[in-house]
């Protein structure tokens, strides 16, 4: 069954605030390396909490969703981290694919 996890696009409004924001609400860990390559490892082992890469799990074969609010905005203020999020989210699938594994993320915006 997918799990939900509200991230509050009003918040970020730029890099650290992004990788602030998911490292609190998702629970990476404190070596967590506020880059993107570090958000693709954590985002990796959502089904795997053993890795301790993140405090929020879901059960293998299921999804996590990013429930992201204030999406529009976001876009608008922060291209960049955006774009980065969705090619990230995507990556992170990809990655888990490749391996033979289920995709783990999926995304909703909202205004």
């Amino acid at each position: 069954m997918p799990r939900n996890v509200q991230i509050d696009g009003n918040r970020i409004s730029d890099w650290d605030s992004f990788h602030n924001h998911f490292a609190e609400t998702l629970g990476f860990p404190v070596f967590y390396g506020r880059n993107m390559n570090a958000w693709n490892d954590c985002m990796t082992y959502l089904d795997d909490p053993a890795a301790g890469m993140t405090s929020v799990h879901v059960a293998p074969g299921d999804v996590l969703v990013l429930c992201i609010s204030g999406a529009t905005d976001l876009k608008k203020r922060c291209p960049e981290i955006y774009e980065a999020l969705v090619e990230c989210s995507a990556f992170v699938n990809y990655r888990r694919i490749e391996k033979g594994e289920q995709a783990v993320i999926a995304i909703s915006f909202s205004a």
